[in-house]
């Protein structure tokens, strides 16, 4: 059983130079960029890799050789524009360059982006991309747009299998409202890689929604950047991780510009023998982001022994007028005091962890705010339920 891991390290600084129109940012002295070649292979004994199983992952990494694709399923309401964008287009309309080679290695091989274009102004009901797998390794790059003081919903689901690398952008207009939810969903078999580059914009605000619940191997990289002042992120995660499962989360903030608000809540579960979930936070707040409001936290409740989590804040701060910062990470098995309370009043042993692993999500899938989705959410958390031992 792993103990609570704490880090409260600093990150490394980021610096900014230039490559062609498009501005260039170093984070732990590795580079960003669209050209594969500026990274190299991961060895693991990376900073960012060290986690990560990266053996299994050399096919993703090299844009060369055949690739299959997914089948998409989308929902588009009226008023909201779904078409293609050929590559140059891609990537000169993305908030930034991708941070790691498999997200480069997806832009070059995708053949250009998957295109979501909501208009200024406008709101309306969810859109929903659903993504299916039959095999086959695949490269994916996902263009969402959203103007200026539009309220939108966008869904992103992965199912069947794949060996899938993504890029995903992310880009949010001046007073818009936007909640975008990525759902993990795959069969036991596949391989998920994605980055997710979100870029928000003066008086926006920004609801990023991970969840991870299938997969043999998922690793999700979130980027946001604000580039406006008074904006607010909400980032959330859920995870439940079952034996021989890595699933993977790494988030990085980079307030650049002052008076904006984040917030970062991350929650898993482990059961099994071999269950594996990394969560990296990383929050930097350069000295020009007076006003900053920041708080990230990740729980990891392990249900069984075998399972390990590993959690690891960073909180880099170069300013000293700020509103506030702060991080929290804990990973621990159930609360023995609840068990008690509940067995006490005649509940089986069984029943009463369930109830405890519910409570554990129940709040956090409440902050998502799209009853459906959370509805199905717990449903899920019910079915993983049933996998615990008796």
């Amino acid at each position: 059983m792993e103990a609570t891991t704490l880090d409260h390290s600093r990150a490394a600084l980021v610096g900014a130079h230039s490559h062609g129109a498009i501005p260039q940012v170093d984070r732990a002295e590795r580079p960003a960029s669209f050209d594969v070649a500026a990274f190299a292979f991961p060895t693991g004994r990376e900073e960012e890799w060290r986690f990560t199983p990266v053996e299994t992952l050399i096919e993703l990494m090299d844009p060369s050789g055949p690739a299959a694709r997914l089948r998409l399923d989308a929902v588009v309401p009226d008023g909201v524009t779904l078409d293609e964008l050929l590559p140059d287009e891609a990537r000169a309309r993305s908030p930034f360059p991708p941070g790691d080679r498999p997200a480069a290695v997806a832009v070059a091989a995708s053949g250009g982006a998957l295109h979501v274009d909501v208009p200024a102004g406008w709101s309306g009901d969810p859109v929903t991309l659903t993504l299916t797998g039959d095999g086959g390794r695949v490269f994916g790059h996902l263009a969402v747009e959203v103007g200026p003081n539009a309220n939108a919903v966008v869904v992103l689901r992965h199912v069947g299998t794949a060996r899938y690398s993504a890029r995903v952008d992310l880009t949010v207009g001046e007073g818009a409202h936007v909640t975008f939810v990525t759902l993990q969903e795959w069969d036991d078999d596949a391989v998920h890689l994605a980055e997710n580059a979100v870029a928000v914009a003066k008086d926006a605000t920004v609801k990023h929604v991970v969840v991870t619940l299938g997969g043999a191997l998922a690793r999700v990289n979130t980027s946001a950047r604000f580039t406006g002042r008074g904006a607010t992120l909400e980032l959330l995660g859920l995870y439940f991780t079952d034996a021989g499962q890595h699933q993977e989360h790494r988030l990085f903030v980079d307030h650049a510009v002052p008076s904006c608000v984040s917030r970062a809540t991350y929650k898993g579960a482990l059961q099994g023998e071999g269950a594996h979930s990394v969560w990296v936070g990383d929050v930097l707040i350069r000295k020009e982001a007076e006003g900053t409001d920041t708080y990230e936290l990740n729980r990891n409740l392990v249900l069984t022994e075998g399972a390990r989590a590993d959690s690891v804040p960073n909180l880099e701060i170069e300013t000293g007028e700020i509103e506030g910062a702060g991080h929290a990470s804990a990973t621990g098995r159930f609360d023995d005091e609840q068990l008690f309370y509940l067995r006490a009043r005649g509940i089986p042993e069984a029943e009463a962890r369930r109830l405890v692993v519910r409570g554990f999500f129940a709040e956090l899938i409440a902050q998502i705010g799209l009853p459906d989705l959370q509805e199905r959410l717990m449903d899920a958390v019910e079915a993983e339920l049933g996998r615990m031992p008796a």
